[in-house]
C-alpha cells in the first residue's frame, strides 16, 4: 500500500455474518417513532405491505447475529488497524453517518445469508481533540455477491490525536437555507428512549449506564446518535416520501451535539428542488432540543416525493 493512501487507508476487517428476524424490524421500526395507524407496515408482520425501513442496516454492524444482549466494550476492541495507534473504544464518539440504498431489504436473513464487509477510507489525525477514523461498512449478500446497502461512518476518538498522522480532507458541509423550513417534526424523547433504542443490538454502556456519560463529561447517560439520526430519517421520509421505503435513496447527517433522556427533539426541513435523474429530491435539514443545542447537522438525504401526499 503506498504512503500517498494514508496510514490505514484501505485496510479491511474481517467481515462477519448478520442477521435478523422480522421481530427485529418491528423492534427497530417502533424504537425510531414509527406511528400507528398510517405506518402499520411497519409495526405489523402481516401487513400486505410489510417492509424493513430502509435504515435498519446501520444497526447490524453493532448486531452481528445475536438475539441476546452482547459486551459492547470487547466486540469494539476486537480489531486494532494496521499502521495507526491503537485506539480506546471507551471514548469514542460518532461523528457522521451517511448511507446508501441499492435494493430493498428482505423482511428477514432466514434462508440466506448475509455479511457486512468493512475497509478504512481514512485515519485523521486533529491533534489534541482526538483521531478520526472513517469506515465503509456495506451489506452483502453472500451467495449472489450483491450490495443492498453501503454506509460510511466516522468515529471520533476523542482526546486521542497527536500521533503524527494526517490531518484530513476538507468534509464537504450541506448548510439549511435561510428561511423557514418548509417541514418541522417534533419527537418526544422519554427517559426510556435509549434502554428500547439498545435492543436493536447497540449495547454501548454510555446510553444505559450513568458512570460512562459522568466520566465523559455529558453528568449521566446520553440518547445514541443514532437513535436521533434514525428517528430524522423515518420523519424525513414520513414527511416527503409517504412512508415508503423505495422513496429514500441516501441519508446522512453530522452529530453535533449529545441528546439527553426526556429531550423533545425538532426536526426542520428543506426542500432545495434538486432533483436527479430518477427523481429522488435533495432535503436538507437539522435536528435540534427544543430550546437547546443543534444535535444534528449537514443533514441531506433523496427522497422520492409523492404527489398529494407530502404534508407540507
Amino acid at each position: 500500500m503506498g504512503k500517498e493512501l494514508g496510514p490505514g487507508v484501505g485496510f479491511e476487517f474481517p467481515s462477519f455474518e448478520v442477521k435478523w428476524l422480522k421481530r427485529d424490524l418491528l423492534l427497530f421500526a417502533a424504537s425510531i417513532g414509527a406511528t400507528y395507524p398510517d405506518e402499520l407496515h411497519f409495526l405489523y408482520e402481516l401487513h400486505p405491505s410489510f417492509a424493513a425501513f430502509p435504515t435498519y442496516p446501520i444497526v447490524l454492524p453493532f448486531k452481528h447475529t445475536d438475539q441476546e444482549v452482547v459486551d459492547f466494550y470487547a466486540r469494539s476492541n476486537s480489531t486494532p488497524i494496521e499502521g495507526v495507534p491503537k485506539f480506546d473504544t471507551k471514548h469514542v464518539l460518532d461523528g457522521e453517518r451517511k448511507i446508501q440504498f441499492f435494493k430493498p431489504l428482505p423482511v428477514t436473513s432466514d434462508g440466506r445469508k448475509f455479511e457486512i464487509r468493512s475497509k478504512v477510507l481514512g485515519v485523521y489525525d486533529k491533534g489534541k481533540p482526538g483521531t478520526v477514523v472513517e469506515t465503509e461498512q456495506c451489506l452483502v449478500d453472500v451467495e449472489n455477491g450483491e450490495t443492498y446497502s453501503r454506509a460510511v461512518g466516522s468515529g471520533f476518538y476523542v482526546g486521542q490525536g497527536g500521533w503524527g498522522g494526517p490531518k484530513g480532507p476538507k468534509v464537504p458541509n450541506f448548510p439549511t437555507p435561510s428561511r423557514a423550513p418548509d417541514a418541522t417534526h417534533v419527537h418526544q424523547t422519554s427517559m426510556e428512549t435509549a434502554h428500547i433504542y439498545r435492543l436493536n443490538g447497540d449495547y454501548n454502556p454510555l446510553h444505559a449506564d450513568p458512570e460512562p456519560g459522568k466520566k465523559m463529561g455529558f453528568g449521566g447517560p446520553i440518547i445514541h446518535g443514532l437513535f436521533s439520526w434514525n428517528m430524522c430519517a423515518h420523519a424525513i421520509l414520513k414527511t416527503f416520501g409517504a412512508s415508503k421505503p423505495q422513496n429514500m435513496k441516501e441519508f446522512q447527517a453530522r452529530f453535533a451535539a449529545p441528546v439527553k433522556p426526556g429531550d423533545k427533539l425538532v426536526t426542520e426541513m428543506w426542500r432545495t428542488g434538486d432533483t436527479d435523474a430518477d427523481g429522488f429530491e435533495e432535503i436538507r435539514f437539522i435536528v435540534r432540543v427544543e430550546g437547546g443545542k443543534t444535535v444534528l447537522t449537514n443533514g441531506r438525504a433523496l427522497v422520492r416525493g409523492e404527489e398529494g401526499k407530502a404534508k407540507l
